[in-house]
């Protein structure tokens, strides 16, 4: 477990390589709650400029590409861990515990209510009551559709062109171009070239 004199710095590149650590100091108390008057902000500036939504978010997240866009309401635990590419899309009620780092890539949509969640509690009682807990970075790649109410596990990369099907609980890695469900989340098949339309905007 880590004082309560280490800096807020220090403590995030504990997290983030997978170190124990207290989830009751002061610091990250105190950067949980900038991150909902941020979060707060970004979700009642709905209907303003692209432009101005997107100044909260890169006082938000790590890093935010082109184009992102929540869907109110949208709510991370820290959001200085989330890096976010080009064309991102999340429908309403987007959840990202990011302790341990969320990278996303360009061109993903999130149907409503999925939840990246990257930190976990201890098991034994007396760690966790003592606020002891650990995190695992998440990957998700390029092109990659999200169904609604997924939840996504510590530790979980999702290769690009994949998609993941609604309701499902994904604990382990699921590759690339293929579509995956259930809970716990499996591949089902490979994405082929049948799978085209010949759709053209």
């Amino acid at each position: 477990m880590k004082e309560l004199s280490m800096t807020l710095a220090d403590q995030m590149q504990s997290i983030r390589s997978g170190a124990m650590y207290n989830d009751l100091t002061a610091e990250l108390i105190a950067a949980r709650e900038a991150a909902v008057f941020l979060t707060n902000e970004y979700n009642s500036s709905f209907g303003q400029s692209p432009a101005t939504r997107e100044v909260i978010l890169q006082k938000l997240l790590a890093s935010v590409g082109e184009r992102v866009h929540f869907e109110p309401t949208f709510r991370c635990e820290f959001g200085r861990n989330i890096s976010i590419g080009n064309n991102f899309y999340a429908n309403f009620d987007c959840v990202m515990l990011d302790g341990g780092g969320i990278e996303i890539g360009n061109d993903v949509l999130f149907g409503p209510r999925v939840g990246i969640y990257t930190s976990n509690h201890a098991i034994d009682a007396a760690e966790r009551a003592a606020g002891a807990c650990y995190a695992k970075p998440v990957k998700i790649g390029n092109r990659v559709w999200i169904g609604a109410g997924v939840h996504i596990n510590p530790g979980v990369t999702i290769g690009d062109d994949t998609i993941i099907g609604s309701g499902s609980v994904v604990t382990k890695d699921i590759p690339a171009g293929v579509i995956a469900a259930g809970v716990s989340c499996k591949v089902i098949r490979d994405i082929t070239e049948s799978d085209r339309t010949g759709f053209c905007a």
